[in-house]
């Protein structure tokens, strides 16, 4: 079954005879790609022939003052500051309006402009600074800065974490999930409003847990079977993260949407970019989706298939339109992918963020396994043979 990409038009390329192909009984084969001791990336995308990383700066310990790269590109082993060193070289007091503080995601509009979404949340859970919350817009056709969407105090709350974007021309649709709610953005106009504050559909539930396999302390072996543990946040308690994943339906009629931890929930996006409505209007048209595991990251294709990564099996999944659940592949080494990005030519990109390994949730210590990694495996023309059937 041939997939597309939805929202981007550049094809992957082999990074060089660095990359290697991991072959495992079952499963599609692993290939790698790229490998850092210098960042912790939780996002990719494939720009104007570059492999693209980003990653948040609140996943080393505090006590680690080396400068960040927010936004790199890279080669198979090395990264570069992109688009150039001086908007990676934010350092607290600096003017953060034309610098990266904290980058969470990258995402390719349909149009191809590439776009980068800054939390402005330099320290986890604290919240953006002023003037620092906002989303930056590449153009596709000569890769400069297209415009700089600043989202101020009454979009980016005290304690908001703004994660991510998908596009239905003129909008552009962010989760929160710091504040739970969603953001509405005129791309044309540069207006924005927060709609489905604190409903259900948007929020944590206690009763559903972050549940990740879970490897002794300092340990790579991979061969080491895993037991499970519960992410907690720094106060010791299950961490909670809100509004996170989302999705438009490949006709652009729906927005999917939910919590990290699960389950989703749908609204139709004339609903969403309708500013008559009352909130309470609004909410009586979100119904519920889908009962996905934590999830990392998606990607959908033109097909409505949503691809996504269940951190607590460490697997890249897939969900066909008719709610049909398959895993494409299962390692240790895919330990937490988040924002998995589906090129052209149907490969699978899977950075390898192990943020639950990062010191906020550890203590202010780090347990991630150093060098991380960004693999890919191709999905187009896949046999069904190779896919693991979930029932």
């Amino acid at each position: 079954m041939q997939r597309c990409l939805v929202g981007g038009v550049l094809a992957g390329i082999f990074l060089g005879s660095a990359a290697s192909s991991v072959a495992r009984a079952g499963s599609l084969p692993l290939q790698q790609v790229a490998q850092t001791r210098h960042m912790v990336w939780n996002a990719v995308a494939r720009f104007r022939g570059a492999t693209l990383v980003g990653g948040p700066r609140w996943a080393w310990p505090a006590s680690d003052n080396r400068q960040f790269l927010s936004v790199a590109s890279t080669g198979a082993d090395t990264q570069t500051p992109w688009p150039d060193a001086d908007w990676n070289s934010w350092r607290p007091g600096d003017d953060p309006r034309h610098k990266f503080v904290n980058v969470n995601a990258l995402h390719i509009a349909p149009d191809g402009d590439l776009w980068i979404v800054d939390t402005g949340t330099p320290v986890f859970g604290s919240g953006p600074l002023p003037n620092a919350a906002k989303v930056v817009r590449i153009d596709a056709t000569n890769g400069q800065i297209r415009r700089i969407y600043p989202l101020g105090p009454e979009l980016a709350l005290p304690g908001s974490y703004i994660d991510d974007v998908r596009f239905h021309s003129p909008y552009a649709f962010l989760t929160d999930a710091g504040r739970p709610g969603l953001l509405v953005l005129n791309m044309d106009t540069g207006q924005a409003r927060r709609v489905l504050n604190a409903v259900p559909a948007t929020t944590a539930q206690p009763d559903r847990p972050i549940v990740v396999p879970f490897a002794p302390p300092g340990s790579a072996d991979t061969t080491i079977p895993a037991t499970t543990t519960i992410v907690r946040a720094p106060d010791g308690k299950p961490l909670r993260i809100n509004t996170d994943p989302i999705e438009v339906s490949p006709d652009g009629s729906w927005l999917y949407f939910g919590t990290l931890e699960g389950p989703w929930s749908k609204v139709p996006t004339a609903a969403l970019e309708n500013p008559d409505l009352s909130p309470a209007q609004l909410e009586a048209q979100v119904s519920p989706w889908a009962n996905l595991p934590p999830v990392g990251g998606t990607a959908i294709d033109a097909e409505g298939n949503l691809y996504f990564s269940n951190l607590r099996e460490d697997a890249e999944q897939v969900r066909a339109p008719d709610g049909t659940i398959s895993t494409l592949t299962r390692s240790p080494e895919l330990h937490w992918v988040d924002a998995p990005f589906l090129d052209s030519q149907g490969l699978l990109w899977l950075p390898v963020s192990q943020l639950d390994r990062a010191a906020p949730f550890n203590k202010g210590q780090t347990r991630i396994h150093f060098p991380v990694q960004l693999f890919r495996i191709s999905v187009a023309g896949v046999p069904a043979s190779l896919h693991e059937q979930d029932r």
